[in-house]
């Protein structure tokens, strides 16, 4: 069965910074992709990064490169996004999931873990 848990949301200024973390369980690693999501209250959910297990490919919306870095713990099975310079639009809760192949496109993903709450004031 495959289990993701999501953790590390919390709430920060802006400028701040935040680590999320994407444990994962139940599912080969190497040939998926974890990806992470978030949704902020009344707009749809939208990718923010993801990672290939197998050969660390990444990708990145326009709006967080270079402040966000997508990694992979394999010695914990745990996926990290690294979160600095965080903007109030960066509010939403993130959620991670696990797909055949790195993009950021959530129809892609078919196992999703629960979200963890970004709140980012101004």
């Amino acid at each position: 069965e495959v289990q993701l848990q999501a953790s590390g949301g919390g709430s920060v200024q802006a400028g701040g910074s935040l680590k999320l973390s994407c444990a994962a369980s139940g599912f080969p690693f190497d040939g998926h992709a974890i990806g992470w999501f978030r949704q902020a209250p009344g707009k749809e959910r939208e990718g923010v990064s993801c990672i290939g297990w197998s050969d660390g490919y990444t990708l990145y919306r326009d709006s967080v490169k270079d402040r966000f870095t997508i990694f992979i713990d394999n010695a914990k099975n745990t996926v990290y996004l690294q979160m600095n310079s965080l903007k109030p639009e960066d509010t939403g809760v993130y959620s991670c999931a696990a797909a055949w192949v790195p993009t950021t496109t959530p129809r892609a993903y078919t196992s999703w873990g629960q979200g963890t709450l970004v709140t980012v004031s101004s």
